[in-house]
């Protein structure tokens, strides 16, 4: 029984299938061990034009039925039917993915609506992999939903596969990392299970981005973020989209913001905003990052590795912004610590975009 007024923990909480194999140099051997396990005839691999020599050498021991280069960021609806064609006219019955976010998304509206399994091998540390959610834009408006038949099978994660993600890309996509953490601290379906793996992921993620940017080379460093995205990854599944991520979606789906920048930029916004009101929340963040108050101890790891600062640098302007609102204010998700009204989102956006100090930003309800 409870003692001292405490109250009882009450929660349903929901851990994903999925095999992870990890470990720097084995993506090629531990790709051939799976695709043979699964017993998997017609392959296709998906990546883009960019990472193709990277997908050559890891798909080295598998024969591949068809390549597929077509990745756009967001996945435009007509790009995925593209590859939806694709895969069924190869009769294919397993999907690899080799890359990013995006990479990563057309595999899985590939098996929204093919049902093949997918293999994603990460070179980057946007967490897609390890999710159940997919996305799909159309007319400047995206659309995500959750599915099982979407979450990768296996997981291969290679660090050697991310040394060549440039130092602020790789900052860019491990603050992508850090969102879902805190995002999964007061997202709709937070539980105590995903607020630890959230908090260890904000913790490694914390240690490893400096250690990239001091040695673009550290392998440590790369193992340790690759590690916090999928921990991160693993708390957003479970606990659902919180504001942060809303607002994201829609600044990325509508006006074609690149996906881990925008991330990058919007976090220490949403971050003021609700903190205040999730002192809990506020409080594993800042031990995280072994500071006394999140919001400076999430400015402190921005400045360390020159995070990106404003919206506007990416194209998002003053006169973007009601219409964000407008789009936001319909998704705004359940049992956020704060009430979010019109006038917060036009302060929080125009702050990003000018990419004023957020510890100092007062947002009105």
């Amino acid at each position: 029984m409870p003692q001292n007024n405490e109250t009882a923990l009450a929660f349903e909480h929901v851990t994903l299938g999925q095999r992870v194999l990890f470990g720097h140099g084995r993506a090629r051997s531990n790709l051939a061990d799976e695709v043979a396990r699964l017993k998997a005839r017609r392959i296709m691999v998906i990546a883009s034009e960019r990472e193709l020599h990277l997908a050559r050498e890891v798909v080295g021991d598998i024969e591949v039925a068809v390549w597929h280069t077509g990745v756009v960021m967001h996945v435009p609806v007509e790009t995925a039917d593209a590859a939806r064609d694709a895969a069924r006219a190869a009769g294919v019955d397993l999907i690899v993915c080799v890359g990013g976010g995006s990479t990563t998304g057309l595999a899985k509206a590939v098996a929204l609506t093919g049902g093949q399994p997918v293999i994603a091998v990460p070179t980057t540390y946007a967490g897609s992999e390890a999710t159940n959610v997919w996305g799909l834009t159309e007319g400047n408006r995206k659309t995500t939903g959750v599915s099982d038949s979407v979450l990768p099978v296996t997981v291969v994660y290679d660090a050697s596969l991310t040394l060549s993600l440039p130092v602020e890309m790789s900052v860019a996509s491990g603050l992508n990392g850090l969102a879902h953490c805190v995002d999964s601290l007061w997202a709709p379906r937070a539980d105590p299970i995903n607020a630890a793996l959230a908090t260890e992921g904000i913790r490694v993620l914390g240690e490893g981005l400096p250690m990239i940017v001091e040695d673009p080379g550290s392998v440590a460093g790369r193992d340790r973020v690759l590690y916090g995205a999928y921990l991160s990854a693993v708390a957003f599944a479970s606990a659902g989209s919180g504001l942060h991520h809303k607002i994201c979606h829609v600044l990325g789906g509508t006006f074609n913001l690149p996906h881990a920048q925008t991330h990058a930029v919007v976090l220490p916004y949403v971050l003021a905003f609700n903190a205040p009101s999730a002192p809990a929340a506020d409080a594993r963040i800042a031990q995280a990052l072994g500071a006394e108050d999140a919001s400076v101890g999430l400015a402190e790891l921005r400045e360390r590795t020159g995070a990106p600062q404003r919206l506007s640098d990416y194209g998002f302007g003053a006169s973007d912004v009601p219409t964000a609102v407008d789009i936001i204010r319909q998704h705004i998700p359940e049992g956020n610590p704060r009430p979010v009204t019109g006038n917060a989102l036009t302060t929080l956006l125009h702050a990003a975009m000018d990419g004023r100090d957020p510890r100092h930003l007062t947002i009105e309800e």
